[in-house]
């Protein structure tokens, strides 16, 4: 008996069309074929207007906020053919995401344009795999600190027009003023244009909201240097001497080992450098900082907006109360407050398995107590000392700092021995050597 033919697959109620500065003449057959056909357009106000009279489908602009509104509005016309308009490539910082996290992949037919990034580095000659890109389309200006360094080509996409003089002034407080801007208007269309300058000397007036900000990074030759390794120089922060220290700081983060997407809890935090740089190893890393000090607590904010990582979450209370609500973490640094009853046991109970732990010291009291947690559950204990060369009369000499007492651990699998050992080789319990 032959079997029948397969059901063709239903295509998706949704599609996705990219859409450029050149509107409807830059569009391809396929894209203008779905908007034709659509029962219901969404999308701005800018890009409906872009559209011919042929595409008769209900126009529904994009309420603000957009992304909470998402779900709500697919579901308002659920049963209907939809077309949603979106600014170049829709999955790169466009709608296409928001509309996959509530449709799936499969929901949805997506049709992407040249991004505004592509054009911009066709037009003035820049690889794009070689070209770091930071949108502040809703998100703080502050982030673009992490991503100064001196030679440095950054595409920076816009919010609004007012964005490119907020970039030129954010150079200058950051010691990049000599920095060459170059700002391209409606890229692809009929109106494109471009006006250049360096931040220092910006003067430009506000122009088209449709633009893209294109800097070669120069540093001042007085600006401090602040490169992309863990161990920033400790004049990089405002601190009143609750700092974990340069050298100190670099081998902690080494043992905290951040990777792209992982959750620091920072607990005691001082003035934020360790959760600071632990968000500064990749875009994706995040922290949570628990400082009990208010004061402290508002100066870390300001360091982490200064470096580049506004995003750092802190959290004014004490420990262990204040963590009983937080996410879990890939990783639990401890720099302050090891003596508190409870908290040890607070920061490992919430480690997932393979979560690491981290604790700084300097007192003997704190030590004794690192010391007992290394018997119980492994992991390296190390003492850290580090001196420096300072004058002594006419000569120089070394003045030893207070020595470091660190204990870092991987928290160690649940699974009972006899068990895993029937599925592969035993690993041990912790990290020493």
């Amino acid at each position: 008996m032959t079997p029948a033919p397969a059901a063709p697959p239903v295509p998706p109620a949704v599609s996705v069309v990219g859409i450029g500065a050149d509107g409807w003449a830059g569009l391809p057959d396929a894209a203008r074929t779905e908007l034709v056909e659509a029962q219901v357009l969404i999308g701005a106000r800018r890009q409906l207007g872009l559209l011919p009279p042929e595409c008769a489908g209900e126009r529904v602009p994009w309420p603000s906020p957009l992304r909470p509104a998402v779900p709500g509005l697919l579901a308002a016309h659920a049963g209907s053919r939809i077309a949603v308009l979106a600014s170049g490539d829709p999955m790169f910082y466009g709608i296409g995401r928001a509309l996959t996290e509530v449709l799936g992949a499969d929901g949805l037919r997506i049709l992407p344009h040249p991004s505004s990034v592509s054009y911009a580095c066709a037009r003035i000659g820049w690889p794009v795999e070689d070209t770091e890109v930071v949108t502040l389309v809703g998100r703080p200006a502050a982030r673009l600190a992490a991503a100064l360094h001196d030679g440095r080509r950054l595409l920076v996409l816009s919010a609004d027009a007012t964005t490119p003089a907020v970039v030129a002034a954010l150079l200058r407080e950051h010691g990049f003023g000599p920095s060459s801007v170059r700002v391209l208007e409606q890229l692809g269309g009929e109106s494109e244009a471009y006006v250049e300058g360096t931040a220092d000397t910006w003067a430009h007036p506000p122009g088209d909201p449709l633009n893209v900000i294109a800097v070669e990074c120069r540093r001042a030759p007085d600006a401090l240097r602040l490169g992309a390794a863990p161990g920033l120089p400790d004049e990089a922060y405002e601190h009143d001497g609750q700092l974990t220290k340069r050298h100190v700081r670099a081998a902690t983060l080494g043992a905290l080992a951040p990777a792209p997407g992982e959750l620091l809890w920072d607990i005691g935090g001082g003035s934020g450098s360790v959760a600071i740089e632990w968000m500064r190893t990749h875009p994706s890393c995040r922290a949570i900082s628990v400082e009990r000090d208010p004061v402290r607590a508002r100066r870390i904010e300001r360091n982490a907006a200064r470096l580049g990582v506004p995003a750092l979450r802190v959290i004014s209370g004490r420990a262990p109360e204040s963590l009983a609500e937080l996410p879990t973490p890939d990783a639990v640094f401890i720099g302050g407050g090891l003596t508190v009853p409870g908290l040890l046991d607070a920061c490992w109970d919430a480690l997932p398995e393979g979560g690491r732990l981290v604790a700084n010291t300097v007192t003997l009291e704190s030590e004794a107590l690192l010391a007992e947690r290394y018997r119980r559950h492994g992991g390296d204990l190390v003492r850290l000392a580090v001196a420096h060369a300072v004058p002594v009369g006419g000569f120089t000499g070394w003045r030893q700092a207070m020595p470091v007492t660190q204990w870092s651990v991987r928290k160690p699998s649940t699974v009972p021995t006899a068990e895993r050992s029937a599925e592969a080789p035993a690993e041990p319990s912790g990290d020493k050597t």
